[in-house]
Parts: structure tokens; C-alpha cells; sequence
């Protein structure tokens, strides 16, 4: 392999949403840049995705202002793969400057001159700045209670696919979030007898008068909360726009015959154990519906919107009897349980960026992306400056406040006092005598 020397003034890791987002606004800017992904664009929609797997908000609010899906229904969900070929419509559209197969292998600041030495798979490149791009999902997070028991086959949500790749037998979903409870549902309908594990929750509706909840929250200002409620840290989102939409209804599951537990506790001895939160954090579920609804019915007669009454939406079914009487105790060899799939979400990876701009944790210390290290950013993170910061119109307002940042710091950096400038002048006019004598 050819080892390459580059220099550029930014360097974006991560050709995501996120770096493509950044790439749109640098360029624009007038930044030099160059953006590597080990893989190719938006591969983890490709290969970390499963295969049934749609967009959770219709096609008009979750993409970018330069592009619409013009081949979708505006309120239709994106398949996973039409939105891996949009973010490569989208950095076409503009030529961006991205290198695929590039992995980024180490990044440290220069300790006697500006800017980082970047390590990668095709050489050392020299950068002013550097943009981590990478997103929230880089490890899959399984938790330390998972069995260390070979006769479970256990995979994390990032590597199920369809049911055809699990063994015969039942499955425990753990994790009822978007990704458990979509995965759950696609079990059951395909046969498998399905225990869904369910913590801490918000279930929106998928639609209330005639409404999307994308809609809902944007209009009533929740996309731009900029701080997570106090005691919500691991609270996950169960929304789903599988088979056209619908609103999650654990009720609905568990008559469906999705066998509804609590919390995992523990394994041990071939048992599992669940705690006693089940109907507690489906009717704080319900709450957070509920408040949605009054929210919006309370916006539209105070804007006096005509949009059409929705009289049941307020209808819960009757507790089913695994609330009631929760299973607290399963014994996995007499429920027929044989896979386990961990939806349990994922942690960040740095350890390819030695530079100080993390807590004592490895958390990115930053404020709306930009670190306390000069010179490196972070984009598509969770909460980088507001709730909507990891949907992907989200990150594209972030990655805008960051390049804009870039090129101001540029603007100084590029600044000349007064005796610079008389220099400059003296320069250009002996050149202009040395071309004129040649």
C-alpha cells in the first residue's frame, strides 16, 4: 500500500449522518477538509441495522433541508437501505471530499507546532482540526449480568438481522426501546415465543389528530429541550414506524402473546430473574402519553387549529395479568428460552483520539460540540445541544454551529496586525519588480 503524506485544514472521522452533515457545512463555509470512514457512507444503517428496519419518523422530517426522499410518500417511514443511498445522494450533491476504507488508527496534538498528527490506514495526515463524526453507536453496550452459559446463543440488537438467523426455541429481547420492542414484535409475528424485558420508558403516540409526534414535539418546543429531565438519564424511547406506524402499546404486545417482564435482575443456575417495576414503568409509559396528548390538545385551542378530535385515544386496555402478576423467576431450559438478544444500546469509542478532551469517565467534555482540547469537535451525540441532536436533522443544525465555529476561528487565525500588513505590501512590490525585470 502506498503510504500517503496529506495536509488539510479539518479533518472529519465519520462519514455518517453526522459527517456528512459537516462535510455540507464546511464546504459551503469555504474550509478545506477531508472526511475518512473506515467503511463506506453510512454503513451502519447498511450491516448494523435489521433487515425489516424503517426510519422512525416519516420521510419529510427525518432527512436534511437540501434533499427530500422524492421517491417516498412524505409521511411514509425510509427503508434502512434507502437511507444509506440518501446520505450518498446527499454528499454527491455536493462532491464531498470523503475517503472510504480509511480507518483512523490514532489522533495527538502536535507538541511544537499547530494543530494533530493523524495515524491512518494510508499514511500520516496533518490537520489544523480535527471533527469526531462517529456517533453515539459505536460499541454495542451488553451488560456484565449477561450468562456466561454456551448453550444460549446471545447477540447484541446491532448484529440480529431477521428470525430465520436465531435457533429454535423462544428468545428474551432485553432492552424496550424502539430497537427491543420492533425486534420483539418481528419474533412473535414470525412464530417465536418472546419475553420482552421492560425498563424505564416514554411511548409517544405515533400520531394524534392527524398529527405525527415528530410534528408534536417540534411545535411544542421538546426538540429543543437542551437538558434531559432530572431522573430520566436511562429512560429509552419506544416508538416504531414498522408496518406504515403505530403507536407502541405494551398492553397491545402482551395480547399479542409477547410474555411482558420486568427489569433483568440476574442469571444463575439456568434462571433469570426480573424485578417487580413491570407495571410501574408501563404506567409511567402511559403517563408520559397521556401528558403528550393534553400538551397538544392544549396547543391546538390556544392556536385554534382545526384538526380532528381523537375521542379514544385515551382508552387503555385492562392491566394484562403479566403486570398483575408479574413473573419475578424464569427457568430458561423449561421456558424453551435458547437465544438472548441484548437491546440494550451502545457506549462511545475514542480510544483512537489521545487528547484531553474527556472526563475522568472517557465522557466528551464539550458545549454544543465544541471540546475543552482546541481544535476537536464532536457531532451526533446524544444531547450535544438538544434532544434532537441525534435525529438526523438534529445533527445537521449542530454540525452547522460547529463549522461556523471552524471558520471563525479560521478568520482569526488568518488575521494580520498593521505591521504584518505594511510586510506583505513591501513583499508583493519586489515581486512585482523582479516580474517585471524578467
Amino acid at each position: 500500500m502506498t503510504v500517503e503524506k496529506i495536509e488539510t485544514d479539518t479533518l472529519v472521522v465519520g462519514a455518517g449522518q453526522a459527517g456528512v452533515a459537516m462535510s455540507e457545512h464546511l464546504t459551503k463555509l469555504g474550509v478545506p477538509h477531508l472526511v475518512l470512514e473506515r467503511n463506506r457512507i453510512a454503513e451502519r444503517w447498511r450491516t448494523e441495522r435489521w433487515d425489516s428496519l424503517v426510519a422512525n419518523g416519516p420521510a419529510w422530517h427525518d432527512r436534511f433541508p437540501g434533499l427530500e426522499f422524492d421517491d417516498l410518500d412524505p409521511d411514509a417511514f425510509a427503508p434502512k437501505e434507502r437511507i444509506a443511498a440518501y446520505f450518498e445522494a446527499y454528499a454527491e450533491k455536493f462532491n464531498a471530499p470523503i475517503r472510504t476504507g480509511v480507518e483512523v488508527k490514532k489522533v495527538i496534538r502536535n507538541p511544537d507546532r499547530p494543530g494533530f498528527t493523524v495515524d491512518t490506514s494510508i499514511g500520516e495526515i496533518q490537520a489544523n482540526r480535527v471533527v469526531a463524526a462517529t456517533g453515539p453507536f459505536q460499541r454495542p453496550a451488553i451488560p456484565p449480568i449477561a450468562p456466561k452459559d454456551d448453550n444460549l446463543h446471545q447477540i447484541h440488537s446491532s448484529q440480529y438481522h431477521n428470525p430465520e438467523q436465531l435457533p429454535e426455541g423462544g428468545v428474551l429481547v432485553v432492552g424496550a426501546g424502539s430497537s427491543g420492542v420492533q425486534i420483539a414484535d418481528e419474533l412473535q409475528r414470525a412464530g417465536k415465543t418472546v419475553y420482552l424485558s421492560v425498563g424505564p420508558h416514554d411511548r409517544p403516540p405515533r400520531a394524534y389528530r392527524n398529527r405525527d409526534f415528530c410534528w408534536w414535539l417540534g411545535v411544542l418546543g421538546e426538540w429543543d429541550a437542551e437538558a434531559m429531565k432530572p431522573g430520566t438519564e436511562h429512560v429509552t424511547i419506544a416508538v416504531s414506524g414498522a408496518r406504515g406506524g403505530h403507536t407502541v402499546d405494551f398492553r397491545k404486545l402482551a395480547r399479542q402473546g409477547i410474555k411482558l417482564v420486568g427489569r433483568t435482575g440476574t442469571f444463575a443456575n439456568g434462571k433469570v430473574t426480573f424485578e417487580q417495576d413491570l407495571a410501574e414503568n408501563i404506567r409511567n409509559g402511559d403517563a408520559n402519553y397521556l401528558a403528550l396528548l393534553d400538551a397538544a390538545d392544549a396547543y391546538i385551542a390556544r392556536n385554534d387549529l382545526d384538526l380532528p378530535e381523537e375521542p379514544n385515544a385515551r382508552d387503555l386496555l385492562p392491566d394484562p395479568e403479566c403486570m398483575t402478576k408479574p413473573t419475578l423467576e424464569l427457568d430458561m431450559a423449561e421456558a424453551g428460552i435458547n437465544s438472548i438478544i441484548w437491546a440494550t444500546g451502545f457506549t462511545t469509542d475514542y480510544s483512537w483520539l489521545d487528547v484531553n478532551a474527556f472526563d475522568d469517565k472517557g465522557k466528551p467534555q464539550h458545549k454544543r460540540g465544541v471540546s475543552t482540547e482546541p481544535g476537536v469537535y464532536f457531532v451526533g451525540l446524544p444531547w450535544l445541544s438538544r434532544r434532537g441532536s441525534t435525529f438526523i436533522w438534529g445533527v445537521w443544525h449542530d454540525a452547522k454551529h460547529i463549522a461556523d465555529h471552524i471558520a471563525t476561528q479560521r478568520k482569526y487565525a488568518a488575521y494580520k496586525d498593521a505591521d504584518q500588513r505594511d510586510a506583505d505590501k513591501i513583499s508583493d512590490i519586489r515581486d512585482a519588480k523582479k516580474e517585471s525585470v524578467a
